[in-house]
Formats: structure tokens, sequence, C-alpha cells
């Protein structure tokens, strides 16, 4: 249960870091965010690995946490492509 409300909470902290990070507006709720935030952190930790990049297991040092706010940065401007309007 603990790693639960740790995934959500890191979720939360990288989402709005990715939203802060990101110019313009997102129309994202709190839950969107902490989605954002843990599927950035896998795509974030996925890439690093691609490239060799090795992480340890604790996902709040701040090498984890800039990797899992490019991976959410990455998602942010996928997802704001994929639902802008044009």
């Amino acid at each position: 249960m603990m790693a639960i409300i740790g995934w959500i909470i890191l979720g939360l902290i990288i989402g709005a870091l990715a939203k802060f990070v990101m110019p313009g507006n997102q129309n994202m709720g709190w839950l969107m965010t902490i989605i954002l935030g843990i599927v950035g952190s896998i795509v974030g930790g996925f890439l690093a690995g691609l490239i060799g990049i090795s992480q340890d297991d604790n996902p709040w040092d701040i090498g984890s946490i800039v990797i899992s706010v490019l991976g959410a940065l990455l998602v942010l401007f996928v997802y704001g492509k994929l639902v802008t309007k044009q």
C-alpha cells in the first residue's frame, strides 16, 4: 500500500514539475497530472536504460527526478500534439 502512495506522490511531483517547465496551458487536473508524472517516470527510466544511464533504486535522488521530469516533458509534448485541435 505504501508503494502505491509513493508512486502517487512521486507522480504528482514529477507531473507538476513538467507542467511548470512546459510553456503554455495544459488544461489537465490533478489526476491527469499524477498519471502524467507516473507515465513520464516510466518513459524516462526506459529511455535512460536504452542510452546506458544507470539508475539506482532510489526514486527520490536528483538524477532520477531529472530523468523522470524529462520523460514527463516528452509525454506532455506528445499529449499536447494529440489533444490540440487544429
